[in-house]
């Protein structure tokens, strides 16, 4: 499917529902999308949420309806559509796209069942009481997202190791923003790394975000994972071109774009993974008796391309650790 004919199915949906809905809702159940992303970016994670759905026996338009709403990365909109998905009594919530989603479902409804998809520690998140018996109706699949940072630190300074100073983009909305800084500092202090942390909540903010790296002529850059990032993910890996700045991302989906190195979880694995869960409570499972996924697979993915046009040589010892390298 091309994009913006993927772009208009979700559109479409979205406008249709809840009139289809109400016109279909005896015959099938009605799933809520949270999204803290935008759909133009998202193809590829609602595909692997559609599989999962797939493999417990759903089909979306055929036995299932799915009612997306989309913050587009501005968190502040979270609540008002989770208060929407509630009125109109979907069957599950599935939330997506972090943290931020997740207790916006949680904070509107105690009692329709929601998968997560995303995040971090979500016992310390206070989204669930336990990772093997979570509490109430909540459960799904946490990507450990507060990993990430640190383990970002070291494959960068790998990768540029006679940089002096290197930034850490943030989006301060984002609620493990503060968490994931303190982590970022600490790593770089274990290895001697000078890192500025850069805060970014719009677009003209990331462009100023880069256009201090380039006057403190810092020599690389993590993006931390983030919905608001993932939706404008084109204009950071645009940006690291043009500046010259190596980059590391948390997605592969930035390294297939012309980002240089990622570093973090199949995001698709743990979408059709939540697709499953979600047809599994369909099904008659109670939230509480599912357990939090936890993927244990981390994937770095390099794209040569990128540090060729960068005259970046890339250590043997990264490139034979990395999982999938693009030529």
């Amino acid at each position: 499917m091309k994009r913006r004919e993927f772009i208009t199915l979700i559109g479409g949906a979205t406008a249709a529902w809840p009139l289809a809905a109400r016109a279909q809702q005896a015959a099938m159940p009605v799933v809520g999308w949270l999204g803290a992303r935008s759909p133009g970016e998202s193809e590829s994670v609602v595909d692997a949420f559609r599989q999962g759905l797939n493999e417990t026996g759903y089909e979306e338009g055929h036995n299932l309806l799915v009612a997306y709403r989309w913050a587009d990365g501005r968190y502040d909109r979270l609540p008002g559509l989770a208060a929407e998905l509630v009125r109109h009594q979907v069957a599950v919530i599935a939330a997506t796209g972090g943290d931020a989603a997740t207790l916006a479902a949680k904070a509107a409804t105690s009692t329709i069942p929601i998968i997560f998809a995303g995040g971090t520690d979500p016992v310390s998140a206070g989204i669930v009481a336990s990772l093997t018996r979570p509490d109430q109706n909540v459960t799904g699949v946490s990507l450990l997202i507060g990993l990430l940072g640190a383990k970002q630190v070291e494959l960068l300074h790998e990768l540029v190791p006679k940089a002096a100073l290197i930034g850490a983009l943030f989006n301060p909305n984002n609620p493990n923003a503060e968490r994931g800084a303190k982590d970022v500092q600490a790593a770089a202090g274990i290895i001697g790394q000078k890192v500025v942390i850069l805060h970014a909540s719009s677009e003209r903010e990331i462009d100023i975000a880069f256009a201090s790296l380039v006057q403190q002529q810092a020599g690389g850059i993590l993006i931390y994972p983030d919905g608001f990032f993932t939706g404008r993910r084109d204009q950071l890996v645009e940006l690291a071109a043009r500046h010259k700045i190596p980059a590391i991302y948390p997605w592969r989906d930035y390294a297939l774009a012309g980002g240089l190195m990622s570093y973090g979880t199949s995001i698709r694995e743990a979408f059709r993974w939540a697709g499953t869960y979600v047809g599994k409570v369909l099904k008659g499972a109670k939230p509480a008796d599912l357990p939090v996924i936890q993927p244990s697979k981390f994937e770095v993915v390099i794209n040569m391309k990128t540090a060729r046009a960068l005259n970046l040589s890339v250590p043997t010892s990264l490139l034979l650790r990395a999982d999938e390298v693009i030529e």
